[in-house]
């Protein structure tokens, strides 16, 4: 292609091909800058979480532009992503055919001056191009990113055919877009920098899966030895993921003809264990929770790249009284507290409740509206706050409280209130069926006895939860449980499949089930000494719930309660306007967002 020119950036995008950790940074790194960035991912659920990453997180990347300029956009469809595009960055997992299968479907879909460009770290974009036709190879070259925004590094390296011209111009791009761009001289596999850590990284497997230092020993001593503030070995390959290190490794040992010496079996008791690392549950190297700390802990001076955005509910309390049902928002913060608020929905009538729907990249939150009228309601709106829907019309629900999600059946559950009910519906608020009914709130709903407030779903158990709190300083509250099939024979006012796991509770609010570790919390919004806490109890053999612990006490009426279950933390807002951070056994009490709104229910989304 002996005419190709270097393409204009003027209203042009940037495409993103793969929306996981590094895919989203990038698009990141690229609409920080102005840029309009496209990300595809196969999976809507992915592409959600970049989405809302971006929006969330910009703030990290010292963006040139203000927020309302930022524009950034998902696909699941290659040729609608890139048509327009002037670059586009492959970030797709590190499997050479995929990579191969990817540029081959650019070649049809892509303008013909697009520069196409890969991040793999261990392939050379010659072995990536080897199924396309050499004019479009000729306009592809590696751009391996490292791990920003802290790690700014990009680096480039040609595919043997690369137009020379290129370079410079990606050279300046980069630079005016915050990065430092540096070339290799030479095609090499693993570039600069990754080809000493490979190196490095083989040399700790090899320590630990012979036996000769754990892993907390090897990281110790590497921090001891060199810069403190680094990120030890075994750290780094958790966030990374052991499954993308093996893959790494594999393509490592067969290009260089390497004895593999234990490392891939090693790897594998992992990855056949599902312990990924920071990007699961379960652990890795390190236990769960270990390499996922928030950014800014004393432990981890790095940026966590599995930190979730928090979704917080202000009810408004703060605003004048004759405003105060108008005045309630959604807003958006980070894991850390650091980030500043931000509200995305305004002007919600007692807002109390909210969930994530991870599938389609929905919040769902519920409406108070006035408590002594029939007025509530739920809606949607997209995770940046836009096309909102009620789904749920006011009075079909009179207080709807906590929310709860069941993505695999597509179903969303929540209590009401004064309503004295349990609800179940479609994600878009068809199908609409009552599960629990105290009884008849038109007759009067004064007995505080029967109302239900928080909401668990326990899907692999086949339960539902709910508490019910009773009155102020009652000391009758109660946490109950039923099978979220209803009993053939039976309906929601007689279902005899309801059991009373906890009574005599002060206040018991919003409820979680975390069914791995076989734990239920809850917080409590009652009366000292065992009310304005944080509370746990544990699941016995017999499927019973008994130790009962309060984890942490003077909340300021806790309100709203959510599981971070990879990152091993747990979450928890109060009226009195702040939120909290725990560990999973209520330790390490972190608490930041004060005096910002009167917080009630708050949810959260992976990046």
């Amino acid at each position: 292609m002996a005419n190709w020119k270097l393409p204009s950036t003027a209203n042009r995008s940037v495409g993103v091909l793969g929306a996981g950790v590094l895919g989203r940074r990038v698009g990141a790194c690229w609409a920080s800058a102005g840029f309009t960035v496209h990300i595809r991912d196969p999976d809507p659920q992915q592409t959600n979480g970049a989405l809302q990453y971006i929006r969330n997180e910009l703030w990290r990347y010292k963006p040139t532009v203000s927020a309302d300029k930022v524009s950034v956009k998902g696909f699941q469809d290659l040729k609608a992503a890139v048509q327009d595009s002037w670059l586009v960055i492959e970030c797709v997992p590190e499997k050479l055919e995929l990579k191969q299968n990817t540029f081959v479907e650019l070649e049809h879909v892509a303008r013909p001056d697009a520069i196409l460009a890969s991040n793999s770290s261990s392939y050379k974009s010659r072995e990536i191009a080897a199924k396309i036709r050499p004019e479009t190879a000729a306009r592809m070259l590696n751009t391996h990113y490292y791990i920003p925004p802290d790690i700014r590094v990009v680096e480039f390296m040609t595919s043997g055919t690369t137009h020379e011209e290129i370079f410079p111009f990606l050279m300046e791009q980069f630079k005016a877009s915050g990065m430092l761009p540096v070339v290799a001289h030479q095609e090499s596999t693993g570039f600069i920098l990754n080809r000493v850590w490979a190196a490095i990284k083989r040399e700790c497997l090899m320590v630990l899966a012979e036996g000769v230092a754990s892993p907390e020993e090897l990281d110790s001593v590497w921090t001891e030895m060199f810069i403190k503030n680094a990120i030890p070995p075994c750290e780094l390959m958790d966030s990374v993921g052991l499954d993308t290190v093996s893959l790494i490794e594999q393509h490592y040992i067969q290009e260089r003809k390497l004895e593999d010496q234990g490392v891939l079996p090693y790897l594998q008791k992992f990855i056949d264990e599902g312990k990924l690392g920071a990007k699961c549950s379960r652990g890795g190297l390190y236990p769960p929770g270990h390499s996922t700390k928030a950014a800014g802990d004393e432990q981890t001076p790095y940026d966590n790249i599995h930190a979730p955005s928090l979704y917080i509910l202000d009810l408004g309390l703060n605003n004048d009284p004759e405003v105060v049902f108008q005045r309630g928002r959604i807003l958006v913060g980070s894991a850390d507290g650091k980030a500043p608020l931000r509200t995305i929905v305004d002007h919600q009538p007692m807002p109390d409740g909210i969930a994530i729907c991870p599938s389609n990249g929905k919040i769902i939150w519920g409406n108070m509206g006035v408590p002594n009228k029939n007025d509530g309601s739920i809606m949607t709106c997209n995770l940046d706050g836009s096309d909102i829907k009620t789904i749920i019309a006011p009075g079909m629900v009179h207080t709807p409280k906590q929310i709860a999600v069941d993505d695999a059946c597509s179903k969303i559950y929540f209590s009401d209130r004064e309503g004295l009910r349990v609800f179940r519906c479609n994600v878009d608020g068809s199908g609409l069926e009552t599960l629990i009914r105290n009884g008849d709130w038109t007759l009067g709903f004064e007995d505080h006895t029967q109302w239900c407030v928080g909401i668990a779903l326990a899907p692999l158990e086949g339960k539902f939860y709910w508490t019910q709190k009773g009155p102020s300083k009652g000391q009758k509250g109660r946490i109950f449980r039923a099978n979220i099939m209803t009993p053939p024979g039976h309906d929601a006012s007689n279902r005899d499949d309801i059991e009373c796991l906890f009574d005599g509770l002060p206040e018991p609010i919003d409820l979680e089930i975390d069914e791995e570790g076989k734990a239920m919390y809850w917080t409590d919004r009652g009366e000292l000494p065992k009310g304005n806490s944080l509370n746990m109890a544990e699941m016995g053999p017999d499927g019973r719930y008994r130790n009962h612990k309060i984890l942490a006490r003077n909340l300021h009426e806790g309100i709203g309660l959510a599981l971070d279950k990879k990152n091993r933390h747990i979450y928890a807002t109060d009226l009195g306007g702040a939120v909290y951070r725990f560990n999973m056994d209520g330790g390490e009490k972190k608490k930041f967002y004060e005096d910002e709104g009167s917080f009630a229910g708050i949810a959260l989304c992976d990046r």
